[in-house]
């Protein structure tokens, strides 16, 4: 029996806010992934039109944001321009 080979997977050097990083792996911890997989499932989630967290994870998420000091996710998101709704 053959198995297929799994992903081809790359290190990226990404740089990203700290306390998003910080709440980030709070949460692939809860979940019990590696960073870079729940990364992987929040864009395929995203580019899928899929919301990856139910009502009481995002309520979790929430929580882990105001303890890290990210409180409003969406307000530090980059300069004023950064962000479109189409590519």
């Amino acid at each position: 029996m053959s198995r297929q080979p799994g992903p081809d997977r790359v290190q990226t050097g990404v740089r990203m806010e700290r306390r998003l990083v910080k709440v980030l792996k709070a949460v692939a911890e809860l979940r019990n992934l590696a960073l870079g997989e729940l990364l992987e499932e929040l864009v395929r989630d995203a580019f899928a039109g899929r919301q990856t967290f139910s009502v009481p994870a995002l309520a979790q998420v929430g929580e882990l944001a105001r303890i890290y000091g990210l409180d409003s996710p969406a307000a530090d998101s980059g300069p004023e321009g950064d962000r479109t709704d189409a590519l």
